[in-house]
């Protein structure tokens, strides 16, 4: 265990973490969410939330990778988990399923970002052609989604198989600067629009009684879905952390610069948004379906288009690289393979898992909401309560704290043990009342 790699700089861990954590979720999700709940009372909410849960779940995390040195596929198993081995296996299929369709959605955005730079040169590309149709099948929107995926996958792939610091985290030091950059020059254009102001104020303005259960429940969903959690991708990066790494540092800026991804983005999209005299609460449909039209309306909108969805991309690929690696490293360190035949076993099986989810929207939600959403909380689930009930106390201050422990630290452990697991699964019945039972208020 002690020749396990790690992250060769602090620099190239947190460039990593964030690139990670920021994905798609922060730049797609969060934005809508933000739209779809009210603006600045969910704003308020998660940056409480992803203070006081996010923050000491993802300590947790890292420390039961580093403390075992193992990814999800044995980590679970060494520290003690009754049926640990098959449960590893149980939140790796998670994962698989959720690399195919997620990989599919990173191909979206990189056609998007094409389509936008095929503007500045005179083509007309038309970017919503890559979408699955709502229903039935179109073999246009198919074939250009299998070749994307597999675009997508064979460059994740590439950095797989250069290991951690030849690969992921040299990747990441490169992307994630960039995708701030091109969310402050779009920024920069969309709060100079006429009319911005007007998403600014909405944007900002706060109503008390916009703070209720409901908007709680989700902030805390979107919490769990943005910083990585699910006992799977934080964890075998936390595999990779030296022993001089400072989780308890590490994990507060991961979280900030996650959360700053997120409110970066805010303020490029819903300025511009209101600007135009668009609908900031169209869910999911913000990102692919109003910002081209922002985009379209304003001059050389193409190249702030091209920024957004090429820097959106990036990120979007450095948690598809890291779901990648949680398959690899689950079959190197279990199953004894070498990286080589773990990348390419793992690329061919996630093109076939894609498919299903390329054929129409009524395959593709239910999907994402099974091994996305319901998935990554229920993963999370497991680590919470395999760190705060499984894992030895000495051993999680050790890895916390070091040697010599304060009374926070103690508390912190009491907190990872009681509150954590009881915020992770309210988030759990929230996700099932509301994504499977449909239900549309939560008391």
């Amino acid at each position: 265990m002690s020749s396990r790699e790690t992250f060769g700089s602090r620099a190239g861990l947190l460039a990593t973490m964030i690139g990670l954590a920021v994905g798609l979720g922060n730049v797609w999700r969060f934005p809508y969410m933000v739209g779809e709940f009210g603006g600045a009372a969910f704003i308020l909410l998660y940056l409480v939330i992803a203070a006081l849960i996010g923050v000491p779940a993802l300590m947790g995390e890292w420390s039961l990778g580093r403390h075992t040195r193992l990814g999800t596929l044995g980590a679970y198993e060494r520290i003690g988990v009754p049926g640990g081995r098959w449960l590893g296996w149980v939140l790796c299929g998670i994962v698989w399923a959720a690399v195919a369709y997620y990989t599919n959605a990173i191909g979206w955005v990189v056609y998007h970002a094409l389509a936008q730079l095929g503007t500045g040169v005179g083509l007309d590309i038309d970017a919503s052609a890559i979408l699955p149709p709502e229903t039935g099948f179109s073999g246009k929107s198919m074939t250009l989604q299998v070749f994307f995926t597999a675009l997508v996958l064979s460059a994740e792939a590439a950095v797989i198989l250069k290991g951690v610091r030849g690969g992921i985290e040299k990747i990441s030091k490169i992307v994630t600067p960039v995708l701030f950059a091109s969310l402050l020059i779009v920024i920069v254009r969309s709060v100079t629009l006429p009319g911005a102001d007007e998403g600014i104020r909405w944007l900002l303005a706060f109503d008390p009684g916009g703070i209720t259960p409901t908007v709680a429940i989700a902030a805390l969903g979107q919490v769990v879905f943005s910083v990585g959690l699910g006992g799977t991708l934080m964890l075998v990066y936390g595999s990779y952390l030296g022993a001089e790494a400072n989780i308890r540092s590490d994990a507060m800026w991961t979280v900030i610069g996650d959360t700053g991804a997120g409110l970066l983005a805010g303020l490029a999209i819903f300025p511009a948004v209101f600007a135009f005299g668009l609908e900031p609460g169209s869910g999911p449909g913000l990102l692919f379906a109003t910002l081209p039209q922002v985009f379209a309306e304003l001059p050389l909108g193409w190249v702030f288009g091209f920024l957004f969805f090429g820097g959106l991309s990036g990120a979007a690929l450095l948690s598809g690289i890291a779901a990648y690696e949680v398959l690899v490293a689950g079959f190197t360190d279990t199953l004894g393979w070498t990286r080589r035949r773990a990348t390419w076993t793992v690329y061919g099986v996630s093109i076939l898992l894609a498919l299903p989810p390329m054929i129409n929207l009524e395959i593709f939600v239910p999907w994402d909401l099974t091994f996305g959403s319901g998935g990554q909380t229920f993963g999370t689930l497991v680590s919470v309560l395999t760190v705060g009930w499984v894992m030895k106390r000495a051993t999680l201050l050790e890895q916390i704290a070091g040697p010599n422990p304060s009374p926070s630290d103690l508390a912190l452990v009491r907190w990872l043990r009681w509150v954590v697991p009881t915020a992770v699964f309210a988030a759990a019945i929230w996700w099932l009342l509301t994504d499977v039972l449909g239900a549309t208020q939560v008391a």
